[in-house]
């Protein structure tokens, strides 16, 4: 099983393109997975020079309706025609983000919301509970928030006047079984990185944590939410931890001064294996 990261803040090769967003390219049980899709400017440039052929893609699952995970829709559809779409009805929801009274849109792009509305039904597949899509590989389903130090990670709404806040109950990861734990998919972990791990372990008979990569989205988070999130993850004893896009700078230099080796900052072009 591979995963190759296709799109994110940062490279690891001077000739891709850097973006803020995250897309991952899943090799798996003969599948060919897309988990997001970034905003779409650098989506093509890098999956040609990774050696990868969109157009193969079997499955395209969007971990939420953020433009920075799903702005390549549009493309991926059309080189993709067979290909399947997993995600939640809430991905198609208006959203902002507010900061100092000022509200930006950052929901799902028109191009990729028209892409999305042509998909006939057997391609399409809105998700409100955990799902198998094959022996080996599931989708978390919605998020239990259990935490009581986790939240979305930043200053959601569902409408620009800030009176209705975003729980992102679209939230979703994916998993990978293998014979030594599992590898967890997140695009953003707005359910909270911890949630979404423990809830995975429950849907999988409390089977370990192998390795988790994406995004954490602890750029705003707190102290008491670092060292709480560096307990679980010790108490998880993953083997391998991947922050990438929206974890934050700070918050992964946190991790990595507790965790050490087993954190490995990720960039477009990298590839892991299992």
């Amino acid at each position: 099983m591979k995963i190759t990261i296709l799109v994110d803040n940062r490279i690891a090769r001077s000739e891709l393109r850097a973006e803020h967003g995250l897309a991952l390219w899943i090799e798996s049980e003969g599948k060919r997975i897309l988990f997001d899709t970034g905003q779409g400017g650098a989506l093509e440039k890098n999956a040609r020079i990774l050696g990868v052929d969109l157009g193969k893609t079997d499955i395209v699952v969007l971990s939420h309706g953020h433009y920075d995970h799903s702005g390549g829709m549009a493309l991926v559809m059309k080189r993709a025609e067979n290909s399947e779409l997993y995600c939640h009805p809430g991905v198609i929801l208006p959203r902002y983000s507010i900061s100092d009274g000022i509200a930006t849109p950052v929901h799902m792009p028109q191009p990729s919301l028209v892409a999305l509305d042509r998909l006939l039904p057997p391609h399409m597949h809105w998700l409100q509970q955990p799902q198998m899509l094959s022996a080996q590989i599931g989708l978390s389903g919605p998020i239990p928030r259990k935490t009581s130090y986790e939240d979305t990670g930043g200053p959601f709404y569902l409408d620009p006047q800030g009176k209705r806040p975003d729980l992102l109950s679209d939230d979703l990861a994916l998993w990978i079984e293998t014979g030594s734990g599992l590898v967890v998919c997140v695009g953003c972990s707005h359910a909270g990185l911890v949630n979404t791990l423990n809830h995975i372990r429950r849907l999988n008979d409390g089977y370990k944590i192998r390795a988790v990569i994406g995004g954490f989205h602890l750029r705003h988070a707190s102290s008491d939410r670092l060292s709480q999130t560096i307990a679980a993850l010790r108490q998880l004893e993953p083997d391998l931890v991947v922050p990438c896009h929206c974890s934050g700078e700070h918050a992964v230099a946190v991790l990595r001064n507790a965790l050490g080796e087993r954190i490995s900052s990720g960039a477009a072009g990298m590839t892991y294996q299992f």
